[in-house]
């Protein structure tokens, strides 16, 4: 399973402020988003809806990018109020783009998830629970069914994993 990242950090400050539909960076989004068979999208909350950076690399994504992907939406925010924000500012974002296959969420606060000295997540054990039990039902969408009767089973090949997108 091949894993890798795009995300903000990846792309540019000019492009994402102006963009840059047709720059080199943002043809590369695309082209991870394409080859991936899951998304993960992740992004804090603030004023009730997801980052601006966010939605700045979304807007750099063809009309369809998300469709026949599974989206694993992740984010983080000051309270528990916030949680909602998946449901009803990203999930119609995503649909927008394509997504059919928008697993539930995940939702932690920014007193469940900190970083130590070295820059390391330090998560606490019911967010990393629910973090694992999400990848859980991500891979089981993601895997082929089981030979049975019938046609023979067809494995997926490698797959793409395009992670991080937001903040």
């Amino acid at each position: 399973m091949a894993v890798g990242e795009a995300g903000l950090r990846d792309i540019p400050a000019d492009v994402l402020i102006e963009g840059r539909y047709a720059s080199p960076a943002a043809e590369a989004l695309r082209r991870r988003v394409h080859s991936a068979h899951a998304v993960l999208i992740s992004t804090p909350v603030y004023k009730a809806s997801f980052a601006g950076g966010l939605k700045a690399v979304l807007d750099l994504l063809d009309e369809k990018a998300l469709a026949d992907k599974v989206v694993l939406p992740i984010a983080t925010g000051g309270s528990p109020a916030h949680l909602l924000a998946l449901e009803y500012s990203l999930k119609p974002v995503l649909s927008a783009l394509g997504a059919r296959h928008i697993l539930a969420g995940v939702y932690a606060t920014d007193k469940q998830v900190s970083f130590d000295e070295q820059g390391r997540a330090l998560i606490e054990t019911d967010v990393r629970q629910r973090l694992d039990e999400a990848a859980e039902r991500l891979l089981k969408h993601l895997a082929p069914p089981r030979p049975g009767p019938g046609p023979e089973a067809v494995p997926l090949g490698p797959l793409a994993f395009a992670g991080r997108l937001g903040i």
